[in-house]
């Protein structure tokens, strides 16, 4: 009697000594072992995992940045594109977190929010990291890491060290496109100001190549990791709005007026006006 391989039956291994393996590589107990809510709020547990994942993923975003930079700065423009693509593709799944709590009235959020104390994710070192990496530098908003001496030197150095803008524009220049010498020689600590020769370089990247091309893929890449960005910018407003409406935030922020601000600060801003010159 012939056995087809698909009606035998593999058994898993189902007896170890201590943990299983899978337990021990995905750190399940450090997990289980987080700090928990604080309130009986039904609604707080999301609230805590969404923003625990969003720090985490944040993480992961700061790991690729970095890493894009430093491919740019040896000029390995497609292995630095893919670096910055997975990014962008983390700010997708840090986007998607948003939703459970769009379900959030103000009444639920009020329940636990002062257990939040002075509290905020404007105080978040992984986010105001990805900002400087980025190019979006405020330099007094370091300060707020000043009693966490790691956390507060990591952001210095992103502060002043080129951003991922800073870099690609170098890139565009060794490849002969007209970037002004006050750009590429600009204290990268302060916050960037939009040029039109930039703005020029960005047109002829899209009229002169397409798709395959290594810097029209660039071009895409960080367009795509802003437009990321951006929204998870919006989407944090909107969250915000639906929450607490234009109450004050609990660390002493504007709210929802402050992240409006933010919103006006474009990333990589010749990449989206470049578009009404192509």
């Amino acid at each position: 009697m012939e056995v087809n391989e698909e009606d035998v039956m593999v058994t898993p291994k189902l007896r170890f000594a201590q943990a299983t393996p899978y337990d021990e590589y995905v750190g399940t107990a450090t997990l289980r072992a987080l700090p928990g809510p604080r309130t009986d709020a039904p609604e707080e547990p999301a609230f805590l995992v969404t923003t625990q994942v969003m720090e985490l993923y944040f993480g992961l975003v700061r790991t690729e940045l970095r890493l894009a930079a430093r491919l740019l700065g040896t000029s390995e423009v497609p292995a630095a594109t893919a670096a910055i693509a997975r990014a962008a593709a983390y700010l997708d799944v840090v986007n998607a977190a948003w939703r459970p709590l769009n379900r959030l009235t103000p009444r639920q959020f009020n329940v636990f929010r002062p257990a939040l104390g002075e509290g905020s994710g404007f105080q978040s070192a992984l986010y105001r990291e990805v900002e400087f990496l980025l190019g979006d530098k405020t330099p007094s908003l370091a300060q707020v890491q000043r009693g966490n001496p790691e956390a507060h030197r990591e952001l210095l150095a992103a502060l002043r060290a080129p951003s991922l803008y800073d870099v690609v524009l170098s890139v565009l220049a060794r490849r002969g496109y007209d970037i002004p010498a006050t750009t590429l020689a600009r204290d990268p600590a302060q916050p960037y100001r939009p040029d039109p020769q930039v703005e020029k370089a960005w047109a002829r990247v899209y009229t002169e190549h397409g798709p395959g091309d290594d810097l029209w893929e660039l071009a895409e890449a960080l367009t795509d990791l802003s437009e990321g960005f951006t929204r998870w910018r919006t989407l944090h407003l909107t969250m915000v709005r639906r929450a607490m409406g234009a109450k004050t935030g609990t660390g002493g922020s504007s709210g929802a007026s402050w992240l409006e601000r933010t919103l006006r600060r474009e990333i990589f801003p010749e990449l989206w006006s470049a578009r009404t010159l192509v």
